[in-house]
């Protein structure tokens, strides 16, 4: 049987992933001659040649491309051995690193992690927010280990990756004037609105819906952070919407619901990446009982997208 020595194989990958030699010896603290030797033996045992020169840089071959793919694989799983090994039961917290989509509001955020929360096994949660692409990329590093969004994600993303969706419902209205209530939803038109910025899904799918009813509500503010918002809307600013799942949440500020429509679906998504071994606290929202999401109408689709 063929060996093959890890070490060389390491040295190209680094030197693919970052361009040069020189580069690729400033990262590992090698010589630059160490570092061609060992690819130039890589390349003798495999019979192939993987780098070319391109100008001032190395560019891969056809076979190197083939070989830096494996080389992907193979050191991905690598680190994830190395974390699940970190992150096995040892009397100390599991370190559980969440990414928050900076669209996602912050009770929203809060029902997608409180399965996890709720587990047996003692966790020292770091949340970290942000924009989707940005946490996109730490998870394919492996610095976050979910990524919680309001949108899936999206075609050609990295392999490996997948999105999940966790619940989907209907949205709500409130306000702290109960007047808009008579004659729902036409009673909206008109109405003074506080409505979330135009990147988030949510908006687009509330402006979708005011089109369809022919509802031209008065915009009075937009808001990046739902809690100003809601802020906004308990001083008796406007009108605003809500997910149903957080109905309760809202209503317990002093706004009053002034109705409902299932014809706008809500839906939040956890992106993750493929593990042989799941973190515990990810395999916890993902299976997350339909008891959890109990203001939801709609069946809970927990399917790999």
């Amino acid at each position: 049987m063929d060996w093959l020595n890890y070490h060389h194989l390491f040295y190209f990958w680094t030197v693919a992933r970052t361009g040069s030699v020189a580069r690729a010896s400033e990262e590992l603290r090698l010589s630059s001659p160490a570092i061609s030797n060992q690819i130039r033996s890589l390349e003798e045992s495999l019979g192939e040649k993987l780098l070319q020169r391109s100008g001032r840089g190395l560019v891969l071959t056809d076979m190197g491309r083939i070989a830096m793919r494996y080389a992907d694989e193979i050191f991905s799983l690598g680190r994830e051995f190395t974390d699940t090994m970190k992150d096995l039961p040892t009397g100390r917290p599991i370190r559980f690193c969440v990414g928050i989509a900076d669209v996602l509001p912050k009770l929203i955020a809060f029902h997608l992690l409180e399965p996890a929360l709720k587990t047996k096994l003692p966790i020292r949660i770091v949340c970290r927010e942000d924009r989707p692409d940005h946490l996109l990329a730490d998870l394919s590093m492996h610095d976050v280990d979910i990524v919680l969004n309001d949108a899936p994600m999206g075609s050609g993303a990295v392999s490996r990756i997948r999105s999940q969706l966790l619940v989907e419902c209907g949205v709500a209205f409130f306000s702290r004037d109960a007047r808009w209530r008579k004659g729902f939803p036409g009673s909206l038109d008109g109405a003074p609105f506080l409505l979330p910025t135009d990147n988030t899904a949510f908006r687009r799918n509330l402006d979708e819906w005011f089109y369809s009813e022919k509802i031209r509500p008065k915009f009075v503010g937009e808001f990046a952070d739902f809690a100003l918002l809601r802020v906004f809307a308990e001083e008796g600013y406007g009108v605003i919407a809500a997910p149903l799942i957080i109905e309760k949440q809202v209503c317990n500020y002093g706004l009053r619901k002034i109705g409902q429509t299932n014809a706008i679906r809500t839906r939040y998504y956890a992106i993750l990446v493929e593990r042989k071994v799941q973190h515990p606290c990810v395999a916890a929202i993902c299976n997350a009982p339909e008891r959890v999401w109990a203001s939801k109408p709609a069946a809970k689709a927990a399917r790999m997208r």
